[in-house]
C-alpha cells in the first residue's frame, strides 16, 4: 500500500461504529503478549473467513473505544522485527499461515501498525498452538462447533489418490503385493483376520479403501499395481529414485522403484547401507554399538513421502544416501503448515492431499492414523541419544526430511543421558542448537529459563549447568570465551614483552581464545573493539607507522595518534 492508501485504510477502520468481528484495536504502547497475538491471529482469520471479508486486521497503536484516535505502538518498531513477527507466528499455526502484510504508518500523533491477516483457507479453520479461536461481538473466545463446520464444509481439493483407473482390472494388480497387503490387514485388525480370509480380492480391496464399488483407483495402482501398470497414472511420476553420494557429493550409484510400492519400499531400504556407528558413554568402559539408522524411522519417513506427495506435479520421490545422513524429498507443501504445529496437535490433521490413499495406507499397517509419526521418529532418534530428524520447509512444492546416522555434539548427546525429563519442545530447541539453526524467540526464552543455554542469540551455547552435569566443562568454555579482563591483560602481557604489535599480531593471539560459536569475522571484530576500549580507558596507545597501525603501552607523557 502507498503512504496515502494506508491512511485512508486506517481511517476507514477507525470510522467503524464498533469493533466487528474480523477488526481489533489495541493501544499496544509498549508491547503485545505473543501468545494473546497469535489468538487474535486465529479468531480474526477464521471470522474474515466466516463473514467473506478478504481480510482480517489486526491495529495496534489505536484506542480501542470510539471515538478512536491514534495513541502511538513502540510495538516491534525495526522492520527487521516485524519480518521475524511473521516467521515467528508461521510456527504456531497449521499451514504455516502468517500476516499478509504488517503495515507501518508514522502520523502526527503517533505510529500505529496494521497487521493484514489472511481469512482461514477454505475447508481449513485457522489454529493457533493447536486451538481454533473466534470472536463473540469484541471478546476472544473459543471457536464453535457451528463455525467449525461451516469452515470445513467450503469445497476441499479434488482427492487425487480416489479417481478411477478407467479400463484397469484386478489383472492391473501384482498378486505378491494383494497377497501381502492381505497380511499387513489382518496385522493391523486381528479381530477380522479368520473374516478376511474368506473375502474374495475384489471384497477385500473394497474394505482396505484400495478400490471403490469394484473399480481400480489410482491408490490401488500405486500401492499393488505391477509395474507395466504405472501408464493408468500418467501424468504422474509413481517411482522412488535412491541415490547414493559420496564425501564430495558425487554420485556413486543410483536406482529407481516403481509400483508395487507396499513391497518396493522394502527394495529401496534394502539399498541403504546401514551400518554399525560405535560412540562411547561416560558410564561405560566398552563403546555402544548400534545401527547408523533405526528402520522404523526411515520407514516413517519413507511411507510419509508417499502418502503426502502431490502426483500432480510429476515428481519423483528421492532418497539420497550420503556418508552420515540420509535426505528423503517429496514434492508437494507440508499440509500441518510447521512441524511445531504437528508436535502441539493432539487429534489428526483436518485435511489431506491424499484422503484416500492416507486411509489405505493406514488400513495396510503403513502409517499411524492419528498423526503421531513425527512425534515418534523424534522420540526414536532421541532414545538413541542422536540429532533429530530436520524438515527442511524452505521450498514452497517440496518438503526434505534428513535423518541422521551419526553424532553431531556430543556435548548435546550427554546432556540427553543426563537430563531425562526434558520435554520434548525443549529437545527440539536444544537440537536446533547444536546444528546452529535459528530459533525462535519462545524457544530462546524456555531453553533461558530451564538454563540450559547461555549467550545471546544467534550465538547461543550448552549452559554452564548442563556443562557441570555432563562434564563439558571445556566445551562450555570454548563457548563461553573468557572475561574481557582476561583479554585486556593477555595485550598488556604482550607488549610489556614485545613493546608494540599490530592488530594483526593481536588477533594471532586472542582468536583461538574467543568463543567456539563465534565466526570468524565476529571475533575480528571484537579485537578492535578490545583495542579501541583500552585506549579509550589509557592503557594503550597508537602510533601510526608506515603502513597499518602499531599499538603500544601508555605510559605518562605520551601522547599517541588517533
Amino acid at each position: 500500500m502507498t503512504p496515502a492508501e494506508l491512511k485512508a485504510k486506517l481511517d476507514e477502520l477507525m470510522a467503524l461504529p464498533t469493533e466487528m468481528e474480523w477488526v481489533e484495536f489495541k493501544e499496544a504502547k509498549q508491547n503485545v503478549h505473543f501468545d494473546e497475538l497469535g489468538r487474535y491471529f486465529s479468531a480474526l482469520s477464521n471470522e474474515a473467513n466466516i463473514k467473506g471479508k478478504e481480510f482480517g486486521w489486526l491495529v495496534l497503536g489505536v484506542s480501542n473505544a470510539p471515538p478512536r484516535r491514534v495513541v502511538g505502538t513502540q510495538y516491534r518498531p525495526g522492520a527487521q522485527d516485524r519480518e521475524s513477527l511473521k516467521h515467528e507466528v508461521a510456527g504456531q499455526t497449521n499451514n504455516g499461515m502468517t500476516f499478509l502484510d504488517i503495515h507501518e504508518i508514522v502520523l502526527p500523533e503517533g505510529r500505529a501498525l496494521l497487521l493484514q491477516i489472511p481469512p482461514a483457507l477454505r475447508g481449513i479453520p485457522t489454529e493457533w498452538k493447536g486451538h481454533w479461536y473466534g470472536r463473540d461481538g469484541e471478546s476472544l473466545v473459543p471457536l464453535g462447533m457451528p463455525e467449525i463446520e461451516a469452515i470445513r464444509g467450503q469445497s476441499p481439493r479434488e482427492d487425487w489418490s480416489a479417481q478411477v483407473c478407467e479400463g484397469a482390472t484386478l489383472d492391473a494388480l501384482d498378486p505378491m503385493a494383494v497377497r501381502s497387503a492381505r497380511d499387513e490387514y489382518k496385522e493391523k485388525n486381528p479381530r477380522l483376520a479368520a473374516e478376511v480370509d474368506q473375502w474374495d480380492n475384489a471384497t477385500f480391496l473394497n474394505k482396505a479403501k484400495l478400490c471403490i464399488n469394484g473399480r481400480i483407483t489410482r491408490t490401488a495402482i500405486l500401492l499393488l499395481g505391477k509395474e507395466e501398470s504405472e501408464h493408468h497414472l500418467t501424468p504422474a511420476v509413481a517411482k522412488i529414485s535412491w541415490i547414493l553420494r559420496d564425501e564430495k557429493g558425487t554420485e556413486q550409484d543410483y536406482q529407481h522403484f516403481a509400483p508395487p510400492l507396499l513391497l518396493n519400499v522394502d527394495q529401496v531400504f534394502g539399498k541403504i547401507r546401514n551400518l554399525t556407528y560405535r560412540y562411547m558413554r561416560n558410564e561405560r568402559l566398552f563403546p555402544t554399538e548400534l545401527s547408523r539408522y533405526e528402520p522404523w524411522v526411515i520407514r516413517e519417513a519413507l511411507h510419509n513421502a508417499i502418502a503426502h506427495q502431490d502426483y500432480l506435479l510429476a515428481g519423483r520421490i528421492i532418497v539420497v544416501e550420503e556418508p552420515d545422513s540420509l535426505l528423503i524429498t517429496n514434492r508437494g507443501s507440508f499440509i500441518p503448515g510447521t512441524v511445531e504445529a504437528v508436535i502441539r496437535r493432539d487429534s489428526p490433521e483436518d485435511r489431506y492431499r491424499n484422503r484416500l490413499l492416507a486411509d489405505a495406507m493406514v488400513n495396510l499397517n503403513m502409517i499411524d492414523s492419528i498423526g503421531s509419526g513425527i512425534k515418534r521418529m523424534f522420540a526414536e532418534q532421541r532414545k538413541r541419544f542422536f540429532p533429530l530428524p530436520s524438515f527442511d520447509l524452505s521450498e514452497a512444492d517440496q518438503v526434505k526430511v534428513r535423518i541422521f546416522g551419526k553424532i553431531i555434539d556430543e556435548n548435546y548427546t550427554k546432556m540427553l543421558m543426563s537430563q531425562t525429563d526434558l520435554e520434548l519442545f525443549e529437545v527440539i530447541a536444544l537440537d536446533k542448537v547444536q546444528k546452529r539453526m535459528p530459533i525462535t524467540d519462545e524457544e530462546f526464552q524456555l531453553l533461558k529459563r530451564r538454563r540450559l543455554i547461555e549467550g545471546r542469540r544467534p550465538n547461543v551455547y550448552v549452559s554452564s549447568h548442563i556443562a557441570a552435569v555432563t562434564g563439558a566443562r571445556a566445551a562450555y568454555i570454548r563457548n563461553r570465551g573468557f572475561d574481557k579482563d582476561h583479554y585486556k591483560q593477555l595485550v598488556v602481557s604482550y607488549l610489556e614483552k614485545y613493546g608494540k604489535g599490530t592488530r594483526r599480531d593481536f588477533e594471532e593471539l586472542l582468536l583461538n581464545k574467543m568463543p567456539d560459536v563465534l565466526l570468524e569475522d565476529q571475533k575480528r571484530h571484537q579485537v578492535q573493539n578490545l583495542l579501541q576500549e583500552m585506549k579509550r580507558t589509557g592503557t594503550i596507545r597508537t602510533d601510526p607507522p608506515v603502513r597499518g597501525r602499531t599499538w603500544l603501552l601508555h605510559k605518562p607523557g605520551q601522547e599517541g595518534s588517533v
